[in-house]
């Protein structure tokens, strides 16, 4: 083969890598942290009230996984309005999931977490107590 046929062989692989460069980068889902992210970030001055709120309580709900259940430990539970605890995955949109926290007498709230795969989770929890907004953020991992 002569120099001019080494050009086109090169110029045809080098297309063929950017055709699948190309077809590869398509098919990647591209997630953002929310479906939501921009009406969320306009009520974020809420959600400094909510963390502030939260921090000023004498003893935080402590979030921990035990035996293939999530539990949340809350001092004061009897005083809680409602609320929800979000499992937010970052690896995988699908695997997040809501939960709701209702009132009850028990100072434990157990959820099952079966369903979901190992990894890293971020446990986001808003409840209201005594007629204030309430969230905590903790990494968790399964």
């Amino acid at each position: 083969m002569n120099f001019g046929n080494w050009i086109v062989v090169a110029f045809i692989l080098f297309a063929t890598f950017i055709a699948t460069l190309v077809t590869v980068c398509v098919r990647q889902d591209v997630s953002l942290v929310s479906k939501d992210y921009y009406k969320e970030e306009l009520g974020y001055q809420e959600q400094i009230h909510r963390l502030n709120n939260t921090a000023s309580l004498a003893a935080k709900p402590v979030i921990k996984v035990v035996n293939q259940t999530l539990q949340v430990k809350f001092n004061q539970s009897e005083k809680i309005e409602n609320g929800e605890l979000k499992l937010f995955c970052p690896s995988n949109a699908k695997m997040d999931r809501i939960f709701t926290v209702t009132t009850s007498n028990e100072t434990t709230r157990t959820f099952d977490i079966n369903s979901l795969q190992k990894g890293m989770y971020r446990a986001k929890l808003f409840w209201k107590m005594n007629g204030k907004e309430f969230y905590q953020e903790e990494v968790i991992y399964i």
